[in-house]
């Protein structure tokens, strides 16, 4: 249902209680999201300002126009790796472009209903990668921690560290006293003062012990300038075919992530609410959401979990709180620009340590720890490569990996196994509902096979080892197929060959108990056909019956 949560907020009659939780869940998430907001910019490569807008413009969107009550959206620590990467190899207009496109991507996944498939990726993928970002992001703010003088930041993860350790002399005990102090206030409040705003309180704390003591350290303003004080006009970034190209597979990435990201952040609101979201227009937001902040210069978006789950726990109603909270972040814009200048960098750096702790996973990584072989490389591999490599590649290899491992698994899942007149007469001794095996024997002459699990491309070498392991070839073969829950084209072909070989063989095979999904795609493939009459039986008895009549003709 493509109807965005707010419309059926008011539909449920929308009453001035409603607002007033609203308005004060609005305003608790401003609060929080201020620093955050211009925190992660700076370390996605631009100016703070840039994350503002995000969050006033995409934030505003995301909550009119998306699929859950309680989700808030803007720029997300996620995505510090993608952004700082298109902007080194694309500039800032190659990121616009690439977040217009994102969010066109989305719509489309939005109006085409594939919101639930995003929900299939594996979670050792998505710990994977999520792990790696906290991983680079705090990488990215050794610098400004310890407030070290580099001209230039490399780009990959080894050469960063590298440069850390020849800039290490440099280091500046008041950007790192700040730090530290922005660090302390923050767990310390979050462990004695849950409810009160940590971050904004430990930023304003550096802020004005900074200002008060002229303390030698790097500011917003002595960086990137003022912060401006309301939004800029909206503008269309420059476009030619080439360019849209250039930039696509970063566009792929950007809405990937953010659909990853934004229903993840709504199924955990969901849990915390027992409300439901609705996926696909949740996309259709966010699709416009990134389009619209990308005409304004901002950055690409999704719902924020830590936000999202803030904004629950401040009492919220519905999608009007977000909606307030990027009223109150442009209000803040309009009040506190001059001052929001005299922000230390080591105070934000401090935050994104924060954030980077909280991304880590650390928990989630010691359950994985805990879980099959594969999982596990699936883990290593996804973090690694998002690390090092790429964060699209990390994605992709990640899921390639993850899909190959299953279908390892479905293999050794499947099972094709001997049935004698012994075994029938044990199940139909030990097995309730098994009494129709009394008294069957199956004559000399006949072989009857059971096949459990999935009947895919993986069964067909344990079909051919039987073969191969049968000396004298029976006159009839039985596939009892009760236990098979679906068939695919390669499993289809399997058994194609396998009739073949047989036929060749002067062998007539049989199937039984085959369910109706399978039997429509063996009709519709013409395996059917390539039986005969009567090859499909409804049980094995009528099964062993035909296979008589078989060999009496014979």
């Amino acid at each position: 249902m493509l109807v965005p949560k707010l419309i059926t907020v008011l539909r449920e009659g929308y009453r001035f209680p409603h607002f007033r939780n609203d308005l004060f869940a609005g305003i608790t998430v401003a609060i929080v999201a201020l620093p955050l907001a211009m925190a992660i910019a700076i370390a996605s490569g631009t100016t703070p300002d840039k994350g503002l807008f995000t969050a006033v413009v995409a934030g505003f969107i995301i909550s009119a126009l998306g699929g859950s009550r309680h989700q808030i959206g803007g720029p997300t620590a996620a995505f510090v790796v993608v952004v700082f990467g298109v902007i080194q190899k694309h500039g800032f207009d190659g990121l616009v472009l690439a977040t217009l496109m994102a969010g066109a991507i989305l719509i489309l996944a939005g109006l085409l209903r594939l919101g639930t498939l995003i929900k299939f990726i594996p979670h050792p993928v998505v710990t994977g990668f999520t792990a790696g970002i906290a991983l680079v992001i705090f990488s990215t703010q050794i610098k400004d921690f310890f407030g070290l003088d580099m001209t230039e930041m490399p780009a990959d993860f080894l050469p960063k560290w590298w440069a850390y350790i020849q800039a290490a002399p440099s280091w500046k005990p008041a950007a790192f006293a700040l730090a530290l102090l922005t660090l302390v206030i923050i767990v310390g409040l979050r462990k004695w003062r849950p409810n009160w705003p940590g971050m904004l309180i430990a930023v304003a704390a550096a802020t004005l012990l900074a200002k008060l003591f002229d303390l030698p350290v790097e500011t917003i303003e002595s960086r990137f300038g003022g912060i401006p004080s309301t939004l800029p006009m909206p503008v269309w970034p420059s476009f030619t075919l080439q360019r849209a190209i250039d930039v696509l597979p970063s566009a792929i990435t950007i809405a990937l992530l953010a659909g990853i990201e934004s229903l993840l952040s709504c199924v955990i609101a969901d849990a915390m609410t027992g409300r439901r979201h609705r996926s696909n227009i949740e996309l259709v937001g966010q699709g416009i959401a990134n389009i619209a902040s990308a005409l304004f210069g901002g950055l690409p978006a999704t719902g924020a979990l830590a936000r999202t789950a803030t904004n629950i726990k401040a009492g919220a109603h519905g999608p009007v709180s977000g909606m307030l909270h990027a009223v109150f972040l442009l209000g803040f814009m309009w009040l506190l620009a001059p001052l929001a200048g005299l922000i230390p960098l080591a105070a934000l750096a401090g935050v994104l340590m924060v954030v980077a702790w909280n991304m880590s996973e650390i928990e989630r990584i010691r359950h994985l720890a805990r879980a099959p072989e594969g999982d596990r490389l699936v883990l290593v591999v996804t973090f690694l490569l998002t690390v090092l490599v790429d964060i699209t590649v990390a994605i992709e290899v990640g899921i390639v990996l993850a899909a190959l491992i299953f279908m390892r698994r479905m293999v050794y899942a499947s099972e094709v196994t001997s049935v004698s007149s012994r075994s029938l007469a044990e199940r139909a001794e030990t097995e309730a509902g098994a009494s129709a095996f009394a008294g069957l024997d199956i004559p000399k002459g006949v072989e009857v096979f059971e096949i459990e699990g999935p009947f895919f491309f993986g069964i067909a070498t344990k079909l051919a080892d039987i073969l191969d392991a049968i000396e004298a070839p029976p006159k009839v073969f039985i596939l009892r197929m009760g236990n098979v829950p679906f068939i695919d084209a390669s499993g289809v072909e399997a058994l194609q060959s396998f009739i073949e070989k047989n036929q060749a063989r002067g062998t007539r095979v049989l199937l039984t108990r085959v369910n109706q999904p399978s039997l429509r795609t063996l009709n519709a493939m013409g395996l059917i056909d390539k039986l005969g009459p009567d090859a499909v039986q409804k049980n094995l008895v009528r099964a062993l019956a035909k296979a008589r009549e078989i060999i009496g003709e014979a």
